[in-house]
């Protein structure tokens, strides 16, 4: 069992930063690929950002490409999220989950068979 914690989400400015970060607990991060999610309010779950489980390879959805980028610190067991320029759309509550895929476009494209997902952490772009 893999528990996971999101945090760093909050009320930002247009253009303005967050960094969000998934601490994980229960097993080894690095056994997982991991994937930042995220559902604004009235629309479906979509993927953001994923990595493997090494941090070898990244995907990125079109939409945050060149703006948002995902890292992971292992030893920490913690994956980050790092948001730049942000705009009203990318307003949501942004969810990490974990998965046995070896490759990040698998955990982004297949999120129906993510084993675990954090609780969500609410991010607000707003003037």
């Amino acid at each position: 069992q893999v528990q996971l914690v999101e945090s760093g989400g909050g009320l930002v400015q247009p253009g303005g930063s967050l960094r969000l970060s998934c601490v994980a607990s229960g097993s080894t991060l690095s056994y997982y690929a991991i994937g930042w999610f995220r559902q604004a309010p009235g629309k479906e779950r979509e993927e953001v950002a994923c990595i493997s489980p090494r941090g070898g390879t990244t995907y990125y959805a079109d939409s945050v490409k060149g703006r948002f980028t995902i890292s992971r610190d292992n030893a920490k067991n913690t994956v980050y999220l790092q948001m730049n320029s942000l705009n009203p759309e990318d307003t949501g509550v942004y969810y990490c989950a974990a998965s046995s895929f070896t490759s990040a476009q698998d955990m982004c494209s297949m999120s129906h068979l993510v084993d675990y997902w954090g609780q969500g952490t609410q991010v607000t772009v707003s003037s």
